[in-house]
């Protein structure tokens, strides 16, 4: 059964781009992509759970491998892009109480308000 599956444009672009390169549908370029990945991940120079490990902070990132570091760091990307339930929790309190809820470009205080007009 197909499944939707929802991708940020950036990634589809190059999806795009790729499958059109080598003469492959925006679907088989996915799933060309997920076998590399799934054999790397499976491979010996690649282990994801020291990835996952250094993520948690249960291991130091100089200790990772080249080819492990590189997927670190794009998951680490990621997450720190992607606020946690606790700091949206932690934010939507402050608006609640019509407290600062972050900085403007100039570095002044923006409040609850202020910020409900963006």
């Amino acid at each position: 059964m197909a499944q939707s599956v929802k991708l940020a444009d950036d990634i589809m672009a190059l999806v795009r781009r790729e499958a059109d390169l080598h003469s492959r549908s925006v679907a088989g370029q996915i799933t060309h992509w997920l076998k590399i990945g799934r054999a790397i991940e499976r491979s010996g120079n690649f282990d994801h759970t020291r990835i996952t490990a250094a993520l948690e902070g249960r291991l130091d990132t100089v200790e990772l491998r080249e080819e492990e570091e590189s997927s670190w760091l794009d998951a680490f990307a990621t997450r720190m892009a992607e606020p946690m339930a606790t700091e949206q929790e932690f934010f939507a309190q402050r608006r609640r109480l019509g407290l600062g809820v972050g900085l403007d470009a100039g570095g002044n205080l923006i409040y609850a308000e202020d910020a409900a007009g963006e």
